[in-house]
């Protein structure tokens, strides 16, 4: 069916929206995910007009003139410029449901957010997506929507653990009977590593990179555990002492070892966690091992060392990138059971999880 006779015949729009720190993806009601883009926003210095948002704001980082700088509106999950939060998801609602329908028809959004944000935070998500032209904001913590994207059996009495891994923040929940038991989050994730490598690579190397380059080399080379083979990349830079442009070859245990410290953290993170876990559903854990998802799970070996470390079966999720996206989409398939954005009473969700306002 085209997409206009869809709107024409849909009172209202139903957009999940997993707001991350270095990824934004959108999920739309009856057509799964339709976007995925950087969360970036170039903006000129003085009017503060956007330019660009997304992937061709993404690719102006550390190349932009004097007028105009390239920033992530979200800093370790939550947002970190209002202004320009608010006006990215403008631009993702005006772009996924069209500038002309949203001027009749506002759009109802599920927001994920990491799972220890503040009534600060969790308030400004809600008010600058309302402000962006949802008619509802309903706020939901990312290891639930995790869990609910991966598939897990979350509404049965039985314990899971999911571990996402994601560009600023990495949230942790033990979970039964549809609600989070022990939770937790940490800043430290994909972003945290790509800052590693760099401040590594300048100190071993001498050379200055930027954030696009380090998670570059993250992608290609970089590891948790020993390969076999190692692998080597030419990275691009400029000398820390002469200024001049210069290539040098980086090697896999290099890279290794400046993400060794922030893959460490969140390891020690999850055994905390594990720590407080009743023991019946650690049992349950052991029997159905730890479920990893978000983009920072797929640097090479993530989940050998956490199951060497934990003593747990590890799983990396089927799409692992996309499940709190794909979480947020099962949540609006029950969005007319769900209260306003701020109940007083708990409200059900898919599996029979239960959201508390906070």
């Amino acid at each position: 069916m085209p997409k206009f006779i869809r709107k024409a015949l849909r009172l209202s729009y139903d957009l999940g929206i997993d707001l991350g720190t270095s990824n934004t993806l959108v999920y739309e009601r009856g057509s799964g995910i339709v976007m995925n883009e950087p969360s970036v926003v170039a903006v000129e210095k003085g009017t503060n007009r956007v330019l660009e948002i997304g992937q061709a704001a993404r690719e102006m980082l550390g190349r932009t003139p004097g007028n105009i700088i390239a920033v992530q509106p979200l800093r370790d999950g939550v947002i970190a410029d209002y202004t320009l939060t608010s006006r990215m998801l403008r631009h993702i609602i005006h772009r996924v449901c069209g500038i002309g329908w949203t001027r009749f028809v506002k759009p109802q959004v599920v927001l994920s957010v990491p799972s220890a944000v503040t009534n600060v935070e969790r308030r400004a998500v809600i008010e600058a997506a309302t402000e962006a032209g949802a008619k509802r904001a309903i706020p939901i913590e990312e290891p639930m929507a995790a869990a609910i994207g991966a598939g897990l059996p979350i509404e049965g009495p039985g314990g899971n653990l999911v571990v996402d891994i994601g560009g600023g923040t990495t949230d942790m929940a033990v979970i039964s009977l549809g609600s989070p038991v022990v939770s937790d989050s940490i800043r430290i994730a994909g972003n945290r590593f790509d800052q590693a490598i760099s401040r590594h690579i300048r100190r071993a190397y001498g050379l200055q990179i930027g954030d696009p380059t380090a998670e570059y080399v993250k992608i290609e080379i970089g590891s948790a555990v020993e390969l076999q083979p190692e692998l080597e990349l030419e990275v691009r830079g400029r000398d820390s002492i002469t200024g001049l442009p210069r290539t040098v070859v980086v090697r896999s245990f290099d890279i290794r070892e400046a993400i060794l410290e922030p893959v460490y953290a969140i390891i020690e993170r999850v055994k905390q966690l594990l720590e407080q876990t009743p023991p019946e559903l650690a049992a349950d854990i052991i029997e159905r091992g730890i479920t990893m998802s978000g983009g920072g799970c797929l640097l090479r070996g993530t989940d050998r060392l956490l199951s060497v470390e934990t003593g747990i079966p590890v799983v990396i999720a089927d799409d692992p990138m996309c499940c709190v996206a794909k979480g947020t989409g099962a949540v609006l398939e029950h969005i007319d059971q769900l209260r306003d954005t701020r109940p007083t009473e708990p409200t059900p969700l898919p599996g029979g999880y239960v959201r508390r306002a906070r």
